[in-house]
């Protein structure tokens, strides 16, 4: 569990949280297996037996202090008394986990019907858009491939597809066959039949090391639906073949959820649906109008970057509720370039607990990658993350892809979480008296994160390695606790001195995020802007670097907008910058698609702040030759490439990675660069760490076209987009940010 603050000394009262123009919060990677520090927690058992705060809830820690007979709150200071239970695993304080550390992992006993699920198998489904091109079905059945290689052999694996009607595969005869439903067209239409009828749901889920040949006979048997097909003559639709719609994607993830949640808690403790679409759905229920882009193309002085960002109908966010209570979570990869309304689609993955990809063409897609990546790494299922906090402060705004609980307050369910997956919190003052002065009593954070995992055989202690469970995965429910203590800051320069700029830079992020949603692209641009201008000025008045003239608004002094004399403050214009360049926040006019905006807004609100500061602002990074690095970063410009002299450039985008050579290299340098240099074991290294695939691209400059690359180079562009190649860029944000900050302080 790695958790960052936006400052490790905390603000001292409400005033100086004012007076500071810093956002107050932090990020948090629950099912990250190590700490911020590369510190692993403690692991224990009997998590149920933790004392618990009488009065805040909070969990016995090592920050608490302890007697014989009773403990003090190190959140609210009640004082509680120990059960006998306790006063005796206490008196051996090396056998308990959470007297040892502040960061503890304890596995927890499985309740009643958890019992049942102990031997639970993982349950997968891919349902496939047949409503498609041969080159889409043809990167599927790749996906599907890369999917059963990283599954584990006695998992249970399903294939549906989805058109004008729903198939059903079934694998487990000697030869795949297919039972089909159709999908009405109409809007509020249902199924004529209910899937269990049309299939049984063990016949359908067929055990992957035993049938895994089978499930690939019968993709190859995937075939686009034909336009003819799709529109039989004598139904008033056809027009020469032309498709009539045919997508019943709203239909077919409904009917499938209500399927699987039969067996939920019996068969399958959490159920994967990979959802494979090539465009939007145009057929039956959850049917989406994807006309508004082309009348927002066409403009009818309406704010596009507005229009196309809401949802345009509640469908799919109330099917992420079914999904959730059937215990499904959706993962949709969406591989098109044509308007596909992810905006009203999104929710169906991100708030089931699954992740949303989207693909612009087949032919450089890393889909099968991303597929295989996505099932190697570990993850947890059915998550209750908990903040609580001293008494003096409390959690605001909470942000990232989990719901939140309806009847408790700062309670967050997640219904499934990997090792990156982020979620962020805003601070505020509980009251106007803020921290004490003394150091006996500072600021603490706890928080607890409850999850269950699916451990392999292989991972179980001899003991349960019973013969008749031998082979089989088990469940396991755990509770992981991290308890934190943080300091105060006595004056600004203190606070602004313990600035961590990349989680200052998550929380903007998630906050022009929710301003672009809630009022539209300008605004969330608009906030960003005066938030770097209030800082700004806040900063020159805390170091004293302007007076005002006898009491007159004229200013004396040299307005400093790079904060020079603050380290920590330095990268924030920079990220700012670079923000307002990104497509999170660029203007419609500028050419960025709205899907891929959506894309981007919930692939950055889950990215932890390091990969976000990639993603934002790319690391340029120079090299000599192949094995020696030259510069371990550069400014996003020209300028910065010529003063350097270096021949070869690495720049990580996060998403992209791109290897330039100048065109003044030596041709006796190898390109690309060879697999055993040190360039290329940078590089494999980055890939591992990534939760997706980064496109690999080489480019020799003054041969091939460098334009992905220059694009990067951001810091010669205008901030809104006009003047290209303008030397302007980055400098004239400077001056137009002194002038802002001129005007704010008049």
């Amino acid at each position: 569990m790695a958790v960052r603050a936006t400052v490790t000394r905390f603000p001292i009262d409400s005033d100086a949280q004012e007076a500071c123009g810093i956002p107050w919060g932090l990020t948090v990677t629950p099912f990250a297996a190590k700490d911020e520090n590369g510190q692993a927690p403690v692991y224990g058992s009997d998590g149920h037996l933790l004392p618990r705060c009488e009065n805040c809830y909070a969990y016995f820690n090592t920050y608490c202090e302890l007697d014989q007979w009773a403990w003090n709150c190190s959140l609210c200071g009640t004082l509680n008394g120990l059960s006998s239970e306790a006063i005796a695993r206490y008196s051996r304080p090396q056998s308990c986990a959470e007297m040892m550390s502040s960061f503890v992992d304890l596995e927890f006993p499985l309740e009643g019907s958890e019992e049942e699920l102990l031997h639970a198998r993982p349950v997968y489904v891919a349902a496939v858009d047949l409503s498609s091109s041969e080159e889409f079905l043809e990167l599927t059945k790749s996906a599907v491939q890369a999917a059963l290689e990283a599954l584990a052999p006695e998992s249970l694996f399903g294939l549906a597809t989805f058109s004008h009607k729903l198939g059903l595969y079934d694998v487990q005869g000697p030869i795949p066959v297919v039972k089909n439903v159709f999908i009405s067209q109409d809007a509020e239409g249902t199924l004529p039949i209910e899937l269990e009828d049309v299939m049984p749901l063990l016949q359908f889920l067929a055990p992957v090391d035993t049938c895994k040949d089978r499930i690939t006979s019968a993709l190859e048997t995937l075939r686009p639906t034909t336009s003819w097909e799709r529109t039989p003559p004598g139904t008033g639709q056809e027009l020469d073949g032309v498709l009539m719609g045919g997508r019943g994607f709203g239909m077919a993830m409904e009917a499938l959820c209500n399927y699987l949640g039969s067996e939920y808690g019996n068969t399958f403790a959490l159920a994967r649906v990979f959802a494979f679409l090539s465009g939007p759905p145009d057929h039956g229920p959850g049917q989406l109008d994807t006309r508004r882009y082309g009348e927002q193309y066409a403009s009818k002085g309406e704010d596009a970057d507005r229009a196309l960002l809401p949802e345009q109908t509640p469908f799919y966010k109330d099917l992420a509720a079914v999904a959730v209570q059937a215990g499904v979570c959706v993962d949709i990869f969406a591989v098109t370039n044509e308007y596909t309304d992810l905006a009203s689609l999104k929710f169906l993955s991100i708030e089931s607990g699954g992740s949303l990809f989207l693909y612009s063409n087949t032919d450089d897609s890393t889909l099968p990658q991303d597929m295989y990546r996505m099932l190697s790494r570990p993850y947890a299922f059915n998550c209750v993350l908990r903040l609580r906090t001293s008494t003096e402060f409390k959690p605001g705004h909470s942000y990232g892809h989990f719901f939140p609980d309806p009847q408790y307050e700062n309670v967050q369910h997640i219904i499934c979480c990997d090792s990156y997956a982020t979620y962020a919190y805003d601070f505020e003052f509980a009251n106007n008296v803020g921290f004490s002065r003394h150091s006996s009593e500072q600021p603490m954070v706890q928080i607890a994160f409850q999850y269950t995992v699916v451990v392999p055989p292989e991972e179980l202690p001899g003991s349960e390695l019973l013969s008749s469970s031998r082979g089989k995965h088990s469940i396991k429910r755990r509770l992981r606790i991290r308890t934190l203590q943080y300091g105060t800051a006595r004056n600004l320069n203190e606070l602004y001195d313990s600035v961590d700029p990349e989680v200052v830079l998550s929380l903007l992020v998630h906050k022009v995020i929710l301003a672009s949603l809630e009022e539209g692209v300008r605004e969330g641009r608009m906030l960003l802007h005066d938030w770097l201008v209030i800082l700004t000025s806040q900063y020159n008045e805390a170091f004293n670097l302007i007076q005002y003239k006898n009491g007159s608004s004229s200013i004396t002094g040299q307005l400093d907008v790079t904060f020079s004399q603050c380290p920590q403050l330095q990268p924030l214009p920079r990220l700012v910058f670079a923000l307002l360049r990104n497509p999170l926040l660029r203007f419609h006019e500028e050419g960025v698609h709205p899907d891929y905006r959506i894309y981007v807004q919930c692939l950055f609100s889950a990215l932890e702040p390091s990969s976000l500061h990639r993603a934002i602002y790319p690391v340029l990074t120079s090299y000599s030759t192949p094995d020696k690095q030259a510069y371990p970063r550069h400014s996003l410009s020209r300028a910065a490439l010529i003063t350097s002299g270096s021949p070869i450039f690495f720049l990580d985008a996060y998403t992209t990675l791109i290897v330039f050579y100048s065109s003044t290299a030596d041709p006796s340098l190898p390109f690309p660069p060879p697999h055993d240099c040190l360039l290329r074991s940078t590089i494999n290294k980055l890939k591992q760490e990534r939760c997706i695939t980064p496109k690999l691209i080489f480019i020799r400059g003054g041969q091939d076209d460098a334009s992905v690359f220059e694009n990067y180079l951001i810091e010669e562009q205008d901030v809104n987009g006009t003047g290209l190649t303008s030397v302007m860029g980055f400098v004239s944000f400077l001056e137009d940010i002194t002038q802002s900050v001129l005007e704010y302080m008049k």
